[in-house]
């Protein structure tokens, strides 16, 4: 296979592997002895999923997350400018999608390294095409502020943008707060103005559905601890 930085794509749960991955992901792995990773224990966990029999201790492993110094970040690549493959692997998902992945992508890209993202499940994308929304405009952005003042100016300005520009919006909350995060939602938006809340994405349980804030209205299942994308349009 051809030297390069690999972005793995991994299942977004408890998924059978085969259901959400091309098996051309397995050989690639399979051929890759240094993984820059955001969790070590998870990054192993899925590795074992994809080959039961993988010898686990002869693989290096580089933390990567919100509190890797961009020092460290910076030697990561050595394995790679030698001339071995690596592959970065997010906690869930996409790597390098709202993930800290996209810094070691970054310094890939600065040192003219060859960069093969793969295919795989992205929660974006997939609540994007089961919604019924823009498609060819959107716009994701995380975490929106905790504190109910700014969340609510927040949400605001995003279904302003909404109107005025025709994209479709996008986020997401820690999955215990979801439910107060529907009722921040209702409480700020207009009553015609569509929610998409996309929960279990490829996973069991899977659900996504599309209503009106006003039919949203006393009806909303219980989501939490449930991982889910909340999506806004017209």
């Amino acid at each position: 296979m051809e030297v390069a930085l690999y972005l793995l794509p991994v299942t977004l749960g408890d998924t059978p592997i085969e259901t959400v991955l091309p098996s051309y992901n397995k050989e690639i792995i399979l051929g890759i002895r240094h993984f820059i990773v955001e969790d070590v224990r998870s990054a192993r966990r899925f590795l074992k999923k994809v080959e039961r029999e993988i010898d686990i201790d002869a693989l290096t492993f580089y933390t990567l997350n919100k509190h890797t110094s961009p020092e460290d970040i910076s030697g990561y690549l050595e394995p790679l400018e030698a001339g071995l493959s690596m592959g970065v692997i997010s906690e869930a998902g996409c790597p390098a999608v709202a993930d800290p992945g996209a810094d070691v992508v970054a310094i890939a890209q600065r040192k003219n390294l060859r960069v093969v993202p793969l295919v795989g499940p992205s929660s974006i994308i997939l609540s994007v095409m089961g919604s019924g929304f823009n498609g060819q405009s959107f716009a994701f952005h995380g975490y929106l502020p905790i504190e109910p003042g700014e969340r609510a100016k927040r949400l605001k300005v995003l279904e302003q943008r909404v109107y005025a520009e025709q994209q479709t919006q996008l986020f997401i909350e820690t999955p215990y707060r979801n439910n107060k995060m529907v009722e921040d939602i209702l409480h700020n938006c207009r009553p015609q103005t569509k929610l998409c809340i996309a929960a279990n994405i490829t996973c069991e349980g899977e659900y996504i559905k599309t209503k009106t804030i006003k039919e949203w209205q006393g009806k909303v299942p219980d989501l939490s601890k449930i991982p889910c994308i909340f999506l806004i349009y017209k």
